[in-house]
């Protein structure tokens, strides 16, 4: 794929850049190994300094990059301009923390003293997607570079302006050249970049077929991996939940950034007694939804990020249709320039169909009924993906004694799923493994070292 800016809004090439060749990026790996051997010498009090001017410039040009964002791939402003600011929260949060986290930890044992030290490793290399250009990005820079690594950043073909500007920004702070490098290259150079030595480790957030093949490649050069992959998340309603709470969260948690999040509910599986209440209430809400102009700052739902992905969708969308699925609401693209699809709910799912067994990456809705409690805990664990899950009961002890029966990396009770600095993110099963944020997050890429003194 060409490395080029589409906007999605429009359908229309906006900009098309330069890829680096294998012998530039080769010598940007040279360069950045010499870069991780100085700034692998710095102490926190020194990081912490630069990572907080980091959060100064994205807050300062929250606006600009975030126009950027939804220029590239389409989602309304007024998220994009949010999720520089997230951007901003994740730097600061390792910038307080870091030092606390890696401090030598003490360990009484038969030596005259015990301790475990966590040292950087080197190069992580970071592959990563085109939904979120800047968290995705960030939630694993600020902790990587706080703990003493350094990074490069092969981002999505369709969002180079995003990789580049985050680049851009890290300099404007004054990281030392070469400390965070953005590589210009398709993924056929990947195999490459990771077969270097120079290269530590590798962090991906995609599909699970890239991530698969990211996995099999580092596991044959023994190298650490941490994958946060597709998701279907249940969005489980109990028959004592408060249904219209439940609705309004509905309705963001699928369409928030354009419907195409990893951890946007996209199985809505609600018990036989509230279903006929809740269906007409999610119809209700959804046909509300104000679609249009991403930049313009009413906007609710705007473009899918390219026209691929929205003939994917809509395939899948016609599938589970001819398999028997009923369309609820919308069920087609919007005739308008630009790659636009209706805010969507699909009902009567059974196994085989796509909108049931697959990630439906957009604005569609699998609404499923279940008998009971039990068999939505059975539909929820149905899936082969585990990332997070939602779900909505006014009993709390009930809530949490379910939440020991999901298979998933986190559930969120009565709110929307959601990452958070201090809380770590990642899944299960064929949503990958490894964890991303908190404190478990900026453990994941160094080297955890036992020291024992006679």
């Amino acid at each position: 794929m060409a490395i080029q800016t589409i906007n999605p809004a429009t359908g229309k090439i906006e900009k098309i850049f330069k890829e680096h060749s294998s012998s530039q990026v080769m010598i940007m790996i040279e360069e950045v190994n010499d870069a991780f051997l100085e700034w692998r010498k710095t102490d926190f009090s020194f990081r912490a300094n630069l990572i907080k001017k980091v959060a100064l410039v994205l807050r300062d040009k929250k606006d600009h990059y975030g126009k950027i964002l939804t220029l590239e791939m389409g989602k309304p402003i007024t998220q994009a301009m949010a999720e520089v600011e997230k951007c901003a929260l994740v730097c600061e949060y390792y910038a307080d923390n870091a030092q606390k986290i890696l401090d030598e930890e003490i360990i009484q044992t038969d030596a005259s003293q015990s301790y475990v030290r966590f040292d950087p490793i080197g190069i992580v290399l970071a592959i990563m997607p085109w939904n979120f250009p800047f968290w995705q990005v960030f939630r694993f820079a600020a902790p990587a570079l706080m703990a003493g690594n350094v990074c490069m950043l092969k981002h999505a073909s369709n969002v180079p302006m995003s990789a580049l500007a985050i680049e851009e920004i890290f300099i404007k702070a004054g990281l030392p050249q070469n400390t965070f490098k953005t590589l210009l290259i398709d993924s056929t150079q990947v195999k490459e970049i990771i077969n270097h030595p120079h290269v530590k480790a590798v962090t991906l957030t995609g599909s699970e077929p890239a991530g698969r093949q990211v996995a099999s490649l580092c596991g044959s050069k023994l190298k650490k991996t941490v994958l946060e992959l597709g998701g279907s998340d249940p969005f489980i309603v109990l028959d004592d939940a408060n249904i219209d709470e439940a609705v309004k969260t509905a309705v963001t948690a699928r369409l928030i950034n354009n419907g195409q999040s990893c951890i946007a509910a996209k199985r809505f599986i609600v018990v036989e007694k509230v279903y006929n209440e809740f269906e007409k209430k999610f119809v209700d809400a959804m046909n509300k939804t104000k679609v249009g102009d991403p930049m313009n700052k009413e906007t609710e739902l705007g473009p899918i990020a390219r026209e691929d992905l929205l003939n994917e969708l809509d395939a899948q969308v016609k599938q589970s249709v001819e398999k028997g699925a009923v369309v609820l609401c919308g069920g087609k693209r919007i005739n308008r320039e630009g790659f636009y699809y209706e805010p969507t709910i699909l009902s009567n799912l059974s196994k085989g169909m796509p909108a049931y067994d697959d990630e439906i990456f957009g604005p569609v809705a699998s609404l499923i009924k279940a008998k009971d409690e039990d068999n939505a805990i059975k539909i929820a664990n149905s899936s082969t993906f585990g990332l997070g899950a939602s779900l909505w009961t006014s009993n709390i002890t009930k809530a949490k004694t379910l939440a020991s029966k999901i298979e998933s990396g986190s559930v969120f009770i009565n709110g929307m799923v959601k990452s958070d600095p201090r809380l770590p993110f990642g899944g299960i099963k064929n949503s990958g493994y490894g964890r991303e944020l908190s404190h478990y997050g900026i453990k994941e890429f160094v080297n955890i070292k036992t020291v024992w003194i006679k």
